[in-house]
This record gives C-alpha cells, sequence and structure tokens, in this order.
C-alpha cells in the first residue's frame, strides 16, 4: 500500500476546520494543526474603517453581532446537516496542534520547511504573504466559500443569492496565491439551499460540497497531476453585508 499524502493544515479557529481536519484525517496524513489566533479585532475595524469607511464598517459590525444570535437560533439545522453528511465537529486532538500568532511570521515558514508536507490545506486564515508562499516547495490549497472569480472575499453563498445568481452560488477550491481568491482554480461546485437554511448554514452546504474537492485535489498532488485553471469571467471582492443591508435584502429578496 503506498504511503498517505502528507500534509500540514494551516487554519484558523472555528467549526469549518475542525470539520475539514477530520473529513481528511482517514484519507492523509495530517501531521500538524498550525491554528492562528484571531488578529485583533480593533484592528481590524480600523483597517475596514480605512478602506470602507465608518458607516459601512459600522454596518457591518452590526451585523456581525446579530450573525452570532443567527448561530444559535440555526444550531439545529447545523447539526442536521453535519449529521446527515457524516461530518465531525469534535475538537482537533490536542497533541496535533501549534498555536501560531500569525501565519506570516518567520517561524512558521520554517516549520513547515522542517514538516515538509506535500501540500498545505489552508482553511480560515489571513491573507498569506509571497514569502510563506513561496517558502516550500508544494502547493498551498484553499476551499473557498463562493465561486471565483465572480465572488471572492467572504460570503460568496450568500451574495450569490442576493444576486438571484444561483448559477454561481458554489464553493471553489483553489491554488492560494498573494490576492483575495485569486489563485488557479482546481475545483468548483453549486450548492442548493433549501428552505430552512440561512447565512449560517450556506457554510455548511458548501463545505459538504468542497471536501471532495479538496480531497480530490490532494490526490492530484499525490499522483503529480494537479492542473490549475486561470480565473475567468468579472471579478469582485465581497465584504460582510451591513446589518441594513441584510434586512432589506431579506424582505425584499426572501434571501436570509
Amino acid at each position: 500500500m503506498s504511503a498517505r499524502t502528507r500534509i500540514v493544515l494551516l487554519a484558523g479557529d472555528g467549526l469549518s476546520t475542525r470539520v475539514m481536519y477530520h473529513g481528511l484525517r482517514e484519507e492523509f496524513d495530517i501531521v500538524e494543526v498550525l491554528l492562528e489566533r484571531k488578529p485583533s479585532a480593533l484592528k481590524m475595524l480600523r483597517h475596514r474603517a480605512r478602506k470602507l469607511g465608518v458607516a459601512q464598517t459600522l454596518g457591518q459590525l452590526g451585523f456581525i453581532l446579530y450573525s452570532r444570535l443567527l448561530v444559535h437560533a440555526s444550531r439545529f439545522r447545523i447539526e442536521q446537516l453535519l449529521h446527515h453528511h457524516g461530518l465531525s465537529e469534535a475538537p482537533v486532538p490536542a497533541h496535533l496542534i501549534t498555536h501560531i500568532d500569525s501565519a506570516n511570521k518567520r517561524v512558521v515558514a520554517a516549520r513547515l520547511r522542517q514538516l515538509a508536507p506535500q501540500a498545505v490545506v489552508v482553511n480560515g486564515t489571513r491573507i498569506l504573504s509571497k514569502k510563506l508562499l513561496s517558502a516550500l516547495d508544494a502547493p498551498f490549497i484553499n476551499t473557498h466559500m463562493g465561486i471565483t472569480p465572480t465572488y471572492r472575499g467572504v460570503h460568496g453563498g450568500y451574495w450569490a443569492l442576493t444576486n438571484d445568481d444561483r448559477a454561481h452560488c458554489g464553493v471553489t477550491v483553489h491554488l492560494v496565491d498573494a490576492g483575495v481568491d485569486t489563485g488557479g482554480i482546481l475545483y468548483q461546485a453549486l450548492i442548493t439551499p433549501e428552505a430552512d437554511d440561512n447565512f449560517t448554514t450556506y457554510p455548511i452546504l458548501q463545505l459538504v460540497q468542497g471536501l471532495p474537492l479538496m480531497k480530490a485535489a490532494l490526490h492530484d498532488v499525490a499522483a503529480g497531476r494537479l492542473t490549475p485553471r486561470i480565473s475567468e469571467g468579472p471579478s469582485r471582492q465581497w465584504y460582510h453585508p451591513t446589518l441594513f443591508g441584510y434586512w432589506k435584502t431579506r424582505l425584499q429578496r426572501g434571501v436570509k
């Protein structure tokens, strides 16, 4: 029997990382999980205010706080989806975790070189630097919750629905470059939300479709047949909705 593909999971802490870990661990040799601590919320708000304006940023902050309540209200549906598709949100084993302040620190590049994985699976980190991406002769592969390049950034499934663009409501597995979801596309798939789904469950549906795509990409790495294609079509980066914008769209178009 051939050896399993050796990978490192470079990720932020959260449900999607736990699901990704358990979804991959039986088929691949996950040698370490480098878990990035969340960046300072104050720094993020300041950066966003400079880029988008104070009013837009405050509206997004209001929605982020509201979405936390929506997660609790949607817990039954989330658990239902995970159970139905055989996905686990159990904690990642502590002995595999190394906590890092930022994926772009020099020590992370050094650690990756030491571990020498065949691929780095990226999930929920900040934008990775060119230095980190060039530090290792192995692909960095990400599962993006949207169809690129049309829905780069965050909440791609939600934004596709708000635009009545179900033909681009889905998930992309792609190579990571120094841009925002601009790397070569490996695989894509669509999702079909049901009446019970909302903003907080669309990512679960995308994980369901994205996990088999990530597995296919990792098998391609092992077989030496990784074949990314260049992004085509209109390209746009999307951000969090504002609380007002979310409710306006929900009332007018029924997108939850």
